[in-house]
């Protein structure tokens, strides 16, 4: 999550400093819409915190002993 948190700051920072190259490209839209913003960072979130999660969860369904058996 620091990877995928550092990842999306450093992605809000670069379209803030392109918003005029970025302006040119945008319908109906204005370049520093803080609604567009915060909806694009807040599933990027949502998406890391499932790719996280999901294997996690995944992993602590098995049980410690039989895993080690395996090996």
């Amino acid at each position: 999550m620091v990877q995928a948190g550092s990842g999306l700051l450093a992605g809000l920072a670069a379209s803030l400093a392109l918003t005029r190259i970025l302006a040119s490209q945008l319908f109906a839209v204005s370049a520093l819409d803080p609604l567009t913003f915060a909806s694009v960072a807040l599933v990027l979130i949502a998406v890391a915190i499932a790719a996280c999660y999901i294997p996690a969860r995944r992993a602590m369904r098995i049980d410690p002993l039989a895993a080690l058996r395996y090996e």
